[in-house]
C-alpha cells in the first residue's frame, strides 16, 4: 500500500480540512473507531492515530465506523483514477454487485477486467489499502448503516437491500462490528416516522459529492435529452422511470447544496435492486468526480483555463446503463439533439414497457426504457430512420443479450472502443460516446463529434492531437468545449 504522510494527515484532521474528506480515514487505536477527517469529535492524540486511504482499509484493520461523522456519507472520490483505471472499473462493478452472491469471486471479477486475480488484489491493496472482498464487505455494511440511519425501512428489507444473504448474517455482522444490534443504531428522529417499505412508500437517500457542483448545467443537459414518458425535468428536479432485473419503478433526484448532496427518492418493488439503482444515480450525476483536481489539470492549458474558471463545477453526465446509452448514441448519429430526442421518444413508445401505476412518483412517468429482449421484439418499422439504423439497433440488442456485460467497464479505453466498434452499426464516435458516458472512461474523447468539430473546425485527427495534454481527463475537457462559446473557441483554438 502506498504510504500516507501521517503528519500531513494529522494536520488535516486537526483542522478538519474538508478537502480531505473521502481521501483519507483515521483509525483511533484508543477507541477502535475510524472517522472522516471532518469528524466533530475531539481530535485524538497523534500517537493514537492510524491513517488509511479508504474506509475498507480502516475496517479491514479492525476499526469500526464512527456513529457521529458517519463514514458512509463521505463523498466518493476517485483521486487515484489517473494511476489505476483497473481499480476504477473494478469499483464500478463491485458497486453493481459483482462480488455479491455465493458464486461471486475475485478471480471472476479479475477476468472481467482483463487481469489476473493476484494482480487485481495487489492493485486494490496498493491504491485502497484493502482487498476487493474487503471493499465489497465494507460497501455492504456502510450502505446498510446509511439505510438504518436515514430511513424507516424494515430491518429485513435493509438486510436484503445491502446484499446480506440472510437477516441472521446481517445481525451477526452488526453485533460484531458495532457491539449492538442494527435497530440500536437507528436515530430517534427516524424512529418517530412510520415504518415503510421501498415498494409502498419509496426511500429517500442523500448522496454526497465534493463541491463545486454545477447543478444547473447538469439539469440543462438532462432536460435537453429527456424522452417523453420516460423522463422529466421540473421544479429543479429530475425524474425518470427505471427498469432493473425485470421490474420497473421510478426515481426523483434533487439538489441540496447546503449539505453538498443530491437527494434521491426511489420507489421500486424489489429492495435487492437498491445498490444497483444508487450506483446508476452516481454514474448519471458523476458524483465520484474530484472536479478540483480535474480542473487544476485542465487549467494548465491556456485554451481550457478560462472555461474551467467559468464553470468550475462542470461534470460529465453519465448514462443510466450501457445498453440505453448505446441506443441513444446510435439514434443521435448525424442528428440534432432535438431530432434524436424525438426518435428516442418514439422508440420508447413503440416498446411500451409500462411502469405499474403504484410505482410511479409522477403519473406521467409511464414508460421504462426497453431491455435488450424487449427491443429485439419491438417492430421498429414506424421509426423514421434509415434501414441501416434499424439494423444497428437490432445488433445492439443481440450483442447485449449475448453478453450482458458488453457495455460495462471491463477493459482499458482502447480495448473498450475496439469491443464496441465491433458491434455492427457502431462507429468510432459512437463508441467514444458510450465509453465516456456509460463505461465512465474519464479519458474517452469524442474527437469526431459533430458538435465539437462545428465549434472548432479542425479535423478529428488534429483535435485528437490537441487533446493529448488533457489526459487522463479528456472526457471533462470535452464537456468544457461543448459548453463553451463557439466564438471563443474559433478565436482561441490553435
Amino acid at each position: 500500500m502506498e504510504q500516507l504522510d501521517a503528519h500531513a494527515c494529522y494536520r488535516a484532521l486537526e483542522t478538519r480540512d474538508a478537502r480531505f474528506d473521502g481521501r483519507l480515514f483515521v483509525g483511533v487505536t484508543s477507541t477502535g473507531i475510524y472517522c472522516r477527517p471532518v469528524c466533530p469529535a475531539r481530535t485524538a492524540k497523534f500517537e493514537n492515530c492510524r491513517f488509511f486511504p479508504s474506509a475498507a482499509a480502516a475496517q479491514e484493520a479492525g476499526f469500526r465506523p464512527c456513529l457521529r461523522c458517519r463514514p458512509e456519507t463521505a463523498p466518493e472520490l476517485a483521486s487515484w483514477r489517473g494511476t489505476s483505471n483497473t481499480v476504477s472499473r473494478g469499483l464500478a462493478l463491485i458497486a453493481e454487485g459483482a462480488l455479491d452472491g455465493e458464486d461471486a469471486s475475485v478471480d471472476q471479477l479479475a477476468e472481467r477486467l482483463g487481469v489476473g486475480g493476484r494482480q487485481l488484489r495487489r492493485l486494490f491493496k496498493q491504491h485502497l489499502g484493502a482487498s476487493p472482498i474487503a471493499v465489497a464487505q465494507t460497501r455492504r455494511v456502510l450502505f446498510a448503516k446509511q439505510l438504518i440511519h436515514d430511513t424507516r425501512m424494515p430491518m429485513t428489507e435493509i438486510a436484503l437491500a445491502s446484499g446480506f444473504g440472510s437477516v441472521r448474517r446481517f445481525n451477526e455482522v452488526f453485533q460484531t462490528l458495532f457491539r449492538r444490534p442494527p435497530s440500536a443504531i437507528r436515530r430517534r428522529a427516524v424512529q418517530s416516522l412510520p415504518e415503510g417499505s421501498v415498494a409502498a412508500s419509496g426511500v429517500v437517500l442523500r448522496l454526497r459529492y465534493r463541491p463545486p457542483y454545477d447543478w444547473p448545467a447538469m439539469l440543462d443537459f438532462l432536460k435537453a435529452h429527456t424522452v417523453d414518458g420516460l423522463e422529466q425535468v421540473r421544479g429543479g428536479r429530475y425524474r425518470r422511470a427505471i427498469a432493473q432485473d425485470g421490474e420497473r419503478g421510478t426515481i426523483e433526484v434533487g439538489h441540496l447544496p447546503s449539505a453538498e448532496s443530491l437527494v434521491v427518492t426511489i420507489r421500486f418493488p424489489n429492495v435487492r435492486a437498491l445498490p444497483a439503482i444508487v450506483a446508476s444515480v452516481r454514474r448519471v450525476f458523476d458524483l465520484g468526480a474530484d472536479v478540483q483536481t480535474i480542473g487544476a489539470h485542465l487549467a494548465q492549458d491556456p485554451l481550457l483555463a478560462p472555461l474551467v474558471a467559468e464553470r468550475p463545477g462542470l461534470r460529465a453526465p453519465g448514462g443510466w446503463n450501457g445498453f440505453e446509452l448505446a441506443v441513444r448514441a446510435v439514434l443521435a448519429e448525424d442528428a440534432t439533439v432535438e431530432v434524436a430526442r424525438k426518435l428516442l421518444s418514439q422508440l420508447v413508445a413503440l416498446s411500451d414497457a409500462r411502469v405499474p401505476m403504484e410505482q410511479r412518483l409522477d403519473p406521467s412517468l409511464a414508460l421504462a426504457f426497453p431491455t435488450p429482449a424487449e427491443l429485439a421484439r419491438t417492430d421498429l418499422a414506424p421509426l423514421d430512420v434509415p434501414p441501416a439504423r434499424h439494423a444497428a439497433l437490432k445488433a445492439l440488442a443481440e450483442a447485449a443479450e449475448a453478453d450482458p456485460n458488453v457495455f460495462k467497464p471491463q477493459a482499458p479505453i482502447e480495448a473498450t472502443q475496439a469491443r464496441l466498434s465491433a458491434i455492427r452499426g457502431i462507429g468510432e464516435g459512437t463508441a467514444n460516446d458510450i465509453a465516456l458516458r456509460a463505461v465512465r472512461e474519464t479519458d474517452a474523447f469524442p474527437a469526431s463529434d459533430l458538435g465539437l468539430l462545428a465549434k472548432i473546425r479542425p479535423s478529428p485527427a488534429a483535435l485528437n492531437d490537441r487533446a493529448e495534454p488533457w489526459r487522463p481527463w479528456r472526457a471533462y475537457a470535452a464537456q468544457h468545449l461543448w459548453a463553451a462559446d463557439p466564438a471563443y473557441l474559433k478565436r482561441s483554438f490553435r
